[in-house]
């Protein structure tokens, strides 16, 4: 299992210079010399004098700001924070989740966001988040299949998965559970 930079940004990141016309580190210097600090400010800036996408300035902007702050916290920062407070003994669900996963195979990548984890093989093949202080949420896309009571279907994450199963427990990740992550892990 790898644990990296988000495919998608990546590429952006690696694009940069084609699309935009500099690097994202050229990018820092002239939003750094500009003086400004606030994400409206940085995406006026980018788009207005110098013609940046919406979708480059934003994510130019996300990524100084973040620099700028010490940086994106760790992977495990986020999944710490995840399972902080009130939803603290829900981590034993999430790692219930990763020990199956990670029996899957090597291309496995662990991606933490700042709500949620995505997993991930060619393509997000799962999402876990502890939606609620007693319950995670297991998103899962899973094409050609019915839901049944406890596999729900429909329009899951804002359409991110197909499915999505809501575990207690530890014990909720049984073998119907996992038989359903590796269906979606090969459709990946």
């Amino acid at each position: 299992m790898s644990k990296s930079i988000d495919p998608q940004l990546q590429t952006m990141i690696d694009n940069m210079p084609e699309k935009t016309g500099k690097s994202l580190t050229d990018w820092y210097q002239v939003i750094s010399k500009s003086g400004v600090e606030k994400h409206g400010e940085i995406m006026k800036i980018l788009k207005g004098e110098h013609g940046v996408t919406h979708g480059y300035a934003n994510t130019i902007a996300i990524l100084y700001r973040d620099q700028a702050s010490g940086g994106t916290p760790a992977e495990e920062d986020l999944v710490s924070a995840q399972y902080s407070g009130p939803k603290a003994a829900l981590k034993s669900v999430y790692e219930a989740l990763l020990k199956d996963v990670s029996k899957f195979g090597s291309d496995v990548e662990i991606a933490p966001k700042k709500t949620y984890v995505s997993l991930r093989r060619k393509k997000q093949f799962a999402i876990v988040q502890p939606s609620t202080s007693s319950r995670v949420d297991l998103g899962l896309n899973l094409k050609g299949v019915n839901a049944t009571d406890r596999l729900e279907g429909g329009n899951v994450f804002s359409g991110m998965c197909t499915h999505k199963v809501k575990l207690s427990s530890p014990a909720d990740v049984d073998a119907e559970v996992i038989d359903w992550l590796k269906q979606a892990y090969d459709q990946s």
